[in-house]
């Protein structure tokens, strides 16, 4: 047997690049991409042993050179999923780069394309693009399990904790902060609003919520809940009316008979269940058959009842043809034309091609930065994600959010939602902000944002032009 020392591995650390850029504004800023080290706290019979490494934390930050940290904002950036990186903000719409890929209809051939952003927000707010652990660069220590980031409280633990890092290491606290969630990431988001308050003290001015769910009984499809139903009619009413299931009515036109059928008539009728009159039956079958662009024999034999993924399978079925959940404006074909629900959704089989494309070739040839890890753009590898916390109840934070919102009464909320988003319904989110228990001196603090696009409402490029704007807008009237 040898005697020679076992070598202990090396530490943990960081690994961060930079590189330096220039906007098409002429203004330089400094990209700052790598791993930050997440660390818990060691205690043993009751002492400080240290900070143990437990996760490496992907992410890309952009600074603008010579700008004033005091005065300057800073933007904290994320997708969902839960297992989506944030490569849909950073190249879609926020970073100073962006994916040039085609929409519905035309869409770009491979290998793609990356173009500068002018409309990025940095030149508003500084950027900082997080990817929770298991996905994109990010995982686990070694000898760690991942499953203590997979679920609710570790996740929001987590992204705080690369939150405060961040900001004390480059001098920001005294900083405007917003953050900036998409789909999952609102729920993240709206979440972190509070435990950053809670937990670290830090105050936030502003929160971006893009394609918000904040409550999941809003769209859930389980027996017993007619709401889902209910609050999903307009996303159906739009996307019939982009297949030219409405003839030349203007989509305004349509949202609003969809909308004011969806909050009075149609819970009604779907409350009374068998004790609506064959008379008021037919009528309701007739009107959500007109809406939604559906047969009526298709309506009746669901119990008026249209589930999204049926939806999405049925609408343009004479046509052979599915489509997109993410984005109804998308179309594709299933392997079988006559099943009840598509095996794949067509949005996002359009979108992963161009966007991991463009993220490749960014980290390595523009950022610098280089790893043999497979990126995970959009994983499985979270499942099970728990909901633990929720147990008993149904998954929300409006309670989160609207106490973050009471201790922080200059705190600033926007919603921006696609009209063909059929992930996270529009007028869903309008029913969760709508209860949200907040005073209403508060209310005016909330402001909503619409676009004919879809979840990713920025692939549309005049949503995506539209919607650059109106983000530049309400940071610099926050801030």
């Amino acid at each position: 047997m040898s005697d020679a020392p076992v070598e202990k591995s090396a530490e943990l650390a960081d690994n961060l690049v930079t590189t330096s850029h220039v906007l098409p504004s002429g203004q330089a800023y400094t990209a700052t991409t790598g791993t930050l080290v997440l660390r818990e706290e060691v205690h043993t019979d009751g002492k400080f042993d240290g900070h143990r490494p437990k996760a490496q934390v992907f992410l890309t930050s952009y600074t603008l050179d010579g700008a004033d940290p005091q005065t300057r904002p800073v933007t904290f950036a994320f997708n969902g999923g839960p297992g989506s990186s944030s490569v849909w903000l950073h190249l879609g719409v926020l970073g100073p780069r962006r994916v040039v890929m085609g929409d519905a209809g035309s869409l770009a051939a491979p290998p793609y394309a990356i173009a500068d952003n002018a409309e990025t927000l940095l030149v508003d707010s500084d950027l900082v693009f997080i990817d929770p652990v298991s996905t994109g660069y990010s995982r686990a220590a070694e000898g760690e399990k991942p499953e203590s980031y997979h679920g609710f409280t570790g996740d929001v633990e987590s992204v705080g904790e690369i939150i405060r890092l961040w900001t004390t290491r480059n001098g920001r606290w005294m900083s405007p902060k917003f953050l900036a969630g998409e789909s999952y990431g609102t729920i993240r988001a709206a979440a972190l609003a509070d435990h950053l308050q809670t937990r670290f003290g830090m105050y936030l001015n502003g929160i971006m919520l893009i394609s918000s769910i904040i409550d999941y009984v809003t769209s859930e499809f389980n027996e017993g809940n007619d709401l889902a139903y209910a609050l999903y009619l307009p996303t159906y009413a739009a996307i019939a009316h982009h297949h030219g299931l409405h003839g030349d009515r203007p989509l305004a036109d349509v949202l609003r008979e969809a909308e004011e059928y969806a909050s009075r008539d149609y819970p009604w009728a779907l409350a009374r269940g068998s004790r609506l009159t064959a008379d008021e039956r037919a009528a309701a079958v007739q009107r959500v058959a007109a809406l939604t662009g559906l047969s009526q024999d298709y309506v009746d034999r669901a119990d008026l009842r249209i589930e999204h993924i049926r939806f999405f399978t049925e609408l343009l079925r004479s046509r052979k043809q599915i489509v997109g959940r993410l984005d109804g404006r998308f179309t594709g074909w299933d392997i079988d034309a006559v099943r009840e629900r598509f095996e794949r959704d067509p949005s996002i089989s359009a979108i992963m091609g161009p966007y991991s494309a463009a993220l490749h070739h960014y980290l390595n040839d523009e950022l610098d930065f280089h790893s043999d890890l497979p990126y995970e753009i959009l994983t499985s590898r979270v499942s099970p994600w728990s909901f633990k916390e929720f147990e008993g109840s149904h998954i929300s934070v409006t309670g989160k959010l609207a106490a973050a919102m009471r201790d922080n009464p200059h705190l600033r909320v926007h919603v921006a939602s696609g009209y063909h988003d059929g992930a996270t319904p529009y007028y869903a989110a309008e029913h969760a902000f709508a209860h949200l228990p907040i005073p209403a001196a508060l209310a005016g603090n909330i402001e909503f944002k619409y676009y004919e696009a879809g979840h990713m409402m920025y692939v549309h490029e005049p949503s995506r032009l539209r919607q650059a704007a109106d983000l530049a807008a309400f940071v610099r009237h926050v801030a």
